[in-house]
């Protein structure tokens, strides 16, 4: 988190006696979001879309309306997430990370403001940059919920990701730039999404597999410069014969489908 995490591990991390990579639970996870959280409100980053409370005018509505409570089970089909403050610790898992995609989604970084002096009542902001408060929010998120579970990031697309397996991380991070985004980038792009969505399912992980083929099948007239026709060949008897493509009786299909399913897509 930017301005309050360093980047080199502390002493008990370098000298092997604490994990350097060590997990929290979702009590310590929800209890350091509370103060980032509190951080972005009292900046003015949430003011845009969600409004402000004010010790003279009252409630000033952002573009959202009126009734925070109402937007939120519009947007979330869920009921009893604000205030946020007051209903955090009731959070589970799911609707927390719902929570923290939504704030994503309407965090806007102040760019004119004044301080209200008025028994301290604080920032009152009149204009934003959307991108600018994105780019801060995923900063300072990111390094808390790596620390969550088996990890996961707020994507720049805004959806909760889990993070790629130990050492994979520049397949993902890699941008692939074509000539051709239509049918290539944005369609790699979609599939890494879906395989790494927080819940994504076994169908989910199998529909993103079959997408990245339908790119290969796509790139296939190309490939002899680049692959062995072995390795084509194997790349393509994945897909096809081991229940990713087809639906018959001569597929595959005896096998742990979380660590294959994994195997294939990086």
């Amino acid at each position: 988190m930017k301005g309050n995490m360093r980047d080199r591990p502390y002493y008990s991390a370098r000298t092997g006696k604490q994990p350097a990579h060590a997990k929290v639970d979702l009590v310590v996870l929800k209890r350091i979001f509370r103060t980032q959280y509190q951080h972005f409100e009292q900046e003015g980053y949430f003011q845009q879309d969600l409004g402000f409370l004010c010790v003279e005018q009252g409630f000033v509505a952002g573009r959202i309306g009126y009734d925070i409570e109402a937007a939120i089970l519009l947007e979330l089909r869920k009921s009893n997430l604000s205030p946020i403050l007051t209903c955090l610790d009731g959070y589970s898992e799911d609707d927390f990370l719902d929570i923290v995609e939504l704030l994503y989604e309407h965090c806007s970084k102040p760019v004119e403001r004044h301080y209200h002096d008025w028994n301290s009542c604080g920032w009152h902001c009149s204009s934003f940059d959307q991108e600018a408060g994105r780019a801060e929010f995923r900063e300072r998120m990111n390094p808390l919920l790596a620390a969550y579970g088996n990890g996961f990031e707020v994507s720049d697309h805004g959806e909760i990701l889990t993070l790629p397996d130990s050492g994979l991380e520049p397949l993902l991070e890699e941008a692939v730039l074509t000539t051709d985004p239509t049918n290539v980038d944005s369609r790699i792009d979609a599939a890494r999404r879906k395989f790494r969505r927080h819940g994504a399912s076994i169908e989910n992980q199998r529909d993103a597999i079959r997408d990245l083929v339908d790119v290969l099948e796509y790139l296939r007239p190309r490939l002899k410069g680049v692959v062995t026709r072995q390795d084509e060949s194997d790349l393509f008897n994945l897909a096809n014969n081991f229940g990713i493509r087809h639906h018959n009786g001569g597929q595959k299909t005896d096998y742990d489908q979380v660590i294959w399913y994994s195997w294939m897509f990086y």
